[in-house]
């Protein structure tokens, strides 16, 4: 399947153009990734927003510090 993108600024052409070159890849393949990238995104969000919070007790931050501690810890 095909898709065309017109009335595409020039300013926005050229550093897709110089981001593509820069990943060695062609201007549809950042696009497609990009396209993939964003509807992942979108479906992340549908499925977690009906969803109920959950307190845990502590910040989530603080959780992941102890984790973080650990790890280094028992990798020395």
């Amino acid at each position: 399947m095909n898709l065309q993108v017109k009335n595409v600024p020039s300013e926005l052409h050229e550093r897709l153009r110089r981001h593509a070159h820069s990943l060695n890849c062609t201007m549809s393949d950042v696009v497609l990734t990009a396209i993939r990238h964003e509807l992942a995104r979108h479906d992340w969000r549908k499925r977690h927003t009906g969803r109920s919070r959950v307190d845990l007790g502590v910040s989530a931050a603080s959780l992941l510090e102890d984790v973080r501690g650990t790890r280094s810890q028992e990798l020395g």
